[in-house]
């Protein structure tokens, strides 16, 4: 199906009560008229032509179709919605192709049977040297959106009509055909028109998608809110930066002519290359693009290659200076000569096809993590829900996109929600859309839900826990009937869609206090997974390369021992994302030296490390064990043994641990002068025997991740 399909299904109908509303008369119109009409004489027509009633034979309609099966094949569907939207409004769809022929038409019954009057019918022509002025025939001439309304047609005979028509091109500028909304002039809406230019975009980005579905496409806007919907522009791209094709609206955007802009590479137009697109969109949950034009203008830009995972290879490119992109604007070294490649093998794309990875591209070694992808592989396309639970920061919706890109639904919409980050008074219409003025301060022609949008494809809740109680007795009917009604509409739309929801609450305590939906809670929970909070993996240092490497894919900087080392002490509170901030910033700082070292990181990052640091000092020289007068004091295990990342102590070995009295000079040893790192590899090892020997438990209770205490108690041994 086209993209955005859903944004015309779910569009405010108008119609209802059809509206009088007769074309503005304007100087200017009326004089393109006067030409119109004189172009028409001049071809030999009269006002008063009787309505031609000998269309094609079935036989040549046939091969007309047949010439034009693709046309109809992406129309066809288009054109049902649409009727949707005008049924009962004495009303019809035509679609003719480039030489006028109507190909097919649906409509109300009794209008097509008026329409039969004047010949406007499947076989018959209606380009302007047949039928004079009309919508279809003077779109063809002009090759642009065209109304003709009532007296404004040539042929008096077909008066009572008012049509809207668009032209329909291919993505080198080619016309392929026209799309038509023909009606009673007496019924004329002022909506109609932008109806038929939606739907014409609709069959032409579906065109573009088929087109160059093997290859790179941006997808851009000035607004960022505006990618994804019909108003984006996209350009396709070549495996050598040139640029293929186009829609529409990225010829309005960039203002230019699809020659004009199949003269440009990327470099030329956007200052950028096809493999550093490709970089970019390779890093976890990437931020569109901002790239400029020659002019300055900006433009935020989504990647997006639908084709099959290894399926495409970028082709080395050598790239050269252009003269009209300013310097400031270039690559790292564009001009230089130097050849680039980008395999995206392990490259998938998220729910709206942007670039991105599946989920063997999150097993970075933590047998935790390897654990949940297998529970989670088990699952995936046999329609059972996911929640996914972990702290903020932890990749929650990492996760999710990982899981729609391994699913079936991957070339469809992934249309995430932060419950939380939507005010209270507005995520019922952002998920469930709504009609025009269905609520003060709503758009004028209404807006597409969420849930809408995600139709197809995947819809991933986060932070469900924060959604408000009442909405949450909407989104259950919404999973039980599969049907969401907007705001303000009577008219329920069907959707297809996966869920997958995600939170850091505890939604059991929540169920139990009245905050959160128990039947809700059961509808979300298929299969239950919790993401582990990076101080709790054993991974960090390849989550930190991978996270170096999306950044700075052409000079990626290694990391210090002594930043690493900084890194693995620090219990993370912001999880992968805090880290991705830290490394970012670092990357900036360290450009040209090779290693990032602690001087590179932020002030505010190693006052924390600092705070930290000085918090456990006092808690780590207060747990010394001191014995008492007379009595003894349990000696730590002198060699505890290795234990693979995230396993706990045997019970046996853990019984060991501590659990034979020590002698009175051991005691008197622990009371003598140590170093800070000595008293903390006495307080773990202690921690650690009170927790027979769980990690994860002693990790806890010391506050430090599990990674740390490893590393201390291979230190404690050296020593």
């Amino acid at each position: 199906m086209v993209e955005n399909h859903r944004a015309l299904a779910s569009a405010p109908k108008t119609w209802t009560t059809p509206a009088v509303l007769p074309v503005p008369e304007q100087p200017a119109r009326t004089e393109l008229i006067e030409q119109w009409h004189q172009r028409c004489s001049a071809l030999g027509l009269t006002r008063i032509e009787r309505p031609d009633f000998e269309p094609l034979m079935r036989s040549d309609l046939a091969l007309a179709r047949e010439r034009n099966q693709r046309l109809f094949t992406h129309a066809a569907p288009v054109m049902e919605m649409l009727f949707e939207q005008i049924v009962d409004t004495e009303s019809m769809i035509v679609l003719a192709d480039v030489t006028g022929t109507i190909l097919h038409s649906v409509g109300d019954d009794k209008f097509l049977q008026r329409a039969d009057k004047v010949a406007l019918t499947p076989g018959v022509n209606w380009a302007e040297h047949s039928k004079g002025t009309n919508a279809i025939g003077t779109t063809l001439f002009e090759e642009a959106p065209t109304v003709v309304h009532g007296g404004e047609h040539f042929i008096h005979a077909n008066n009572f009509l008012t049509c809207s028509a668009a032209p329909i091109f291919d993505p080198r500028g080619n016309m392929l055909g026209v799309l038509d909304v023909t009606g009673d002039q007496r019924s004329y809406h002022q909506h109609t028109m932008g109806l038929v230019r939606m739907s014409a975009r609709m069959i032409e980005n579906q065109w573009l998608s088929d087109d160059y579905g093997n290859r790179l496409r941006l997808h851009f806007h000035s607004r960022v809110e505006f990618i994804g919907t019909l108003l984006e522009g996209i350009i396709v791209v070549g495996g050598d930066g040139k640029i293929l094709g186009a829609n529409r609206s990225a010829l309005d955007q960039l203002d230019m002519s699809s020659a004009a802009l199949r003269m440009h590479s990327l470099t030329s137009l956007f200052g950028t290359t096809a493999p550093a697109v490709f970089d970019h969109f390779r890093s976890p949950l990437p931020t569109p693009m901002t790239l400029c034009l020659s002019s300055g203008r900006p433009f935020h830009v989504n990647a997006r290659f639908n084709g099959p995972q290894r399926s495409m290879v970028m082709e080395p490119q050598i790239t050269t200076p252009v003269l009209d992109v300013p310097a400031h604007r270039r690559d790292p070294g564009a001009g230089n000569g130097k050849r680039y490649g980008t395999l995206v093998g392990d490259t998938a794309q998220s729910a709206d096809g942007t670039l991105f990875s599946g989920l063997h591209y999150l097993n970075t070694g933590d047998p935790q993590i390897a654990t949940l992808v297998q529970k989670v592989q088990r699952v995936i396309n046999r329609d059972i829900p996911l929640l996914i639970l972990g702290e903020t920061g932890t990749g929650k919706e990492l996760l999710a996109r990982a899981v729609h890109q391994d699913s079936n639904r991957a070339k469809q919409p992934f249309v995430a929600v932060n419950c939380a980050s939507i005010p209270e008074s507005l995520i019922e219409a952002e998920l469930f859309g709504y009609e025009d003025g269905a609520f003060t301060g709503a758009r004028r022609k209404g807006a597409v839900g969420r849930i809408v949008q995600a139709n197809g494809g995947t819809l991933f809740l986060d932070e469900i826990g924060d959604m408000p109680l009442p909405l949450q007795a909407r989104l259950l009917r919404v999973l039980q009937e599969r049907n969401v009604t907007p705001l303000g509409s009577l008219k329920a739309i069907p959707v297809d869609i996966a869920v997958i929801g995600a939170t850091h609450r505890k939604l059991r305590d929540m169920i139990d206090a009245g905050t959160f939906r128990e039947d809700l809670y059961y509808r979300l929970n298929g299969l239950v997974v919790r993401l582990p909070a990076l101080r709790d993996r054993c991974d960090l240092d390849v989550v930190a390369r991978r996270i170096l490497l999306a950044e700075c894919p052409h000079a990626t900087p290694d990391i210090s021992p002594q930043v690493m080392s900084l890194f693995k002490a620090y219990a993370w509170p912001g999880n992968v994302r805090q880290l991705a901030n830290v490394l970012r910033t670092a990357a900036v700082m360290a450009a040209g030296e090779g290693q990032i070292a602690e001087h590179h990181l932020s002030d505010d990052f190693l006052e924390d490390v600092q705070s930290v640091r000085h918090a456990r000092a006092p808690a780590a020289s207060a747990a010394i064990p001191v014995a008492p007068a007379g009595g003894d004091v349990a000696q730590p295990q002198a060699h505890l043994p290795q234990l693979p990342c995230g396993a706990a102590m045997p019970d046996a070995q853990a019984t060991a641990v501590g659990a034979g009295p020590a002698p009175r000079q051991a005691a008197m040893e622990a009371v003598a002068p140590r170093t800070l790192g000595e008293a903390e590899v006495d307080l773990i090892r202690k921690t650690l025997a009170d927790a027979n020997g769980n990690i994860s438990v002693a990790s806890k209770r010391l506050g430090i991740s599990r990674n740390t205490i490893y590393r201390k108690l291979r230190w404690g041994q050296k020593e």
